[in-house]
């Protein structure tokens, strides 16, 4: 039953979120509707005061005047008074519409501002599931850490007593080589120059090795060399003797040539003396 339980509890978001995320799309909606609602109102308040203030400056124009008018009448106050009732009449009407307007005022911003509300939880209940789902992310990423922050540890302290185990065993062994250095004689002074000589020992066949190795390095780039220097010469004899035998060729040609033009040239003049001689008989 549990499982069923956590599964119907991990579906329930996924089916709100439809309805969320509908509810807020409406909200904006309606919010956008309401903007432009709002404008219009307070551009019609804007007008309506702007008319209350007109008609209070007029009221006090008109009762302004009918003072001035009323000092050049026999009943003088009683004329003033009949200015200032009448002014009062207008004012209290005017008193009376512009606490209507406030009034109205008032409810269109409480009405803006749970507008504003109602949008705000809309957005809230759009996103809580993605929160939540965000959460419980960042919950199990803090716990997995946590996890691996204490496997890690607890492999460290495993290993403690194995590192302190090395230790010692190394401790032991560093006694140990003291001890026999003590054993044959051998004192603090004596075996740091043994090891210095040792030192210097595998220093200079260190050095030696790599002389031996530049050396035979050297060696072989020279026999490389010589190899190619050698090749070089058995391709230029190869091609000398290409050459001469090309120009052997080119004589023996000029020769052959030379004989055959040679040979016409006497059988052309053997022609011309047989024409001569049958010419003369």
């Amino acid at each position: 039953m549990a499982p069923l339980a956590a599964s119907n509890s991990a579906a329930a978001p996924s089916a709100t979120t439809p309805a969320a995320a509908q509810a807020a799309d409406a909200a904006n909606a309606d919010s956008a509707q309401g903007a432009s609602d709002a404008a219009a109102l307070d551009k019609s308040f804007e007008e309506r005061q702007q008319v209350l203030d007109q008609r209070s400056d007029d009221n006090n124009y008109q009762y302004a005047v009918a003072q001035h008018n009323c000092y050049s009448r026999f009943f003088v106050n009683h004329c003033l008074n009949r200015a200032r009732d009448s002014m009062r009449t207008v004012q209290a009407q005017i008193r009376k519409e512009q606490l209507a307007l406030d009034a109205e005022q008032r409810a269109q911003r409480a009405r803006e501002r749970d507008e504003r509300t109602a949008l705000r939880r809309a957005r809230a209940e759009a996103e809580a599931p993605q929160r939540a789902a965000e959460d419980a992310r960042n919950e199990q990423a803090y716990q997995e850490k946590q996890r691996q922050n204490a496997l890690d540890q607890a492999q460290r302290n495993a290993e403690a007593p194995q590192r302190a185990a090395n230790a010692q065993a190394y401790e032991d062994k560093r006694r140990q080589h003291a001890l026999d250095q003590a054993q044959r004689g051998v004192t603090p002074a004596q075996a740091t120059a043994n090891q210095q000589a040792y030192d210097q020992k595998q220093s200079d066949f260190q050095r030696k090795l790599e002389e031996a190795r530049q050396q035979g390095a050297q060696k072989a780039e020279e026999r490389e060399q010589k190899q190619q220097n050698f090749e070089k010469k058995q391709a230029d004899a190869a091609q000398h003797k290409l050459d001469v035998e090309a120009r052997q060729q080119q004589a023996a040609e000029k020769a052959e040539q030379k004989r055959q033009d040679q040979l016409k040239q006497q059988q052309l003049e053997e022609q011309q003396k047989q024409q001569q001689q049958q010419q003369q008989q």
